[in-house]
């Protein structure tokens, strides 16, 4: 069970860093303190998700990281930055929450 909080770790890290990136380059805002914000969150994403790699097969770990990191992504930008969302986008995000959960069901051993 540690092994998927490292992992889920790991996403929220990647989200945060991804967050802050568009966050550092808006007009208003001090761009250092907040891309230190942005490496020190890439540098624990990839740190965990090396733990968490321990547990996990390379394809299905990184598939997962990949898929709920675009997943919390698109939602950041949808809440917090106005990004627009449509159908075929809603679509498409369920399409991968849906390929996360097929490998998960698919058998492979993590843990």
């Amino acid at each position: 069970m540690m092994h998927w909080l490292i992992l889920l770790s790991s996403i929220l890290f990647e989200v945060l860093g991804t967050s802050f990136l568009k966050h550092a380059f808006q007009p208003d805002r001090i761009i250092y303190a907040v891309l230190a914000l942005v490496i020190t969150s890439y540098v624990a994403s990839f740190a965990l998700l090396g733990f968490a790699l321990r547990h996990f097969d390379l394809s299905v770990a990184y598939a997962i990281w990949a898929g709920l990191g675009t997943t919390l992504v698109a939602l950041v930008g949808v809440m917090f930055f106005g990004d627009q969302i449509s159908v075929l986008k809603l679509v498409s995000i369920a399409m991968i929450v849906a390929g996360i959960v097929g490998l998960n069901l698919s058998g492979v051993s993590h843990g």
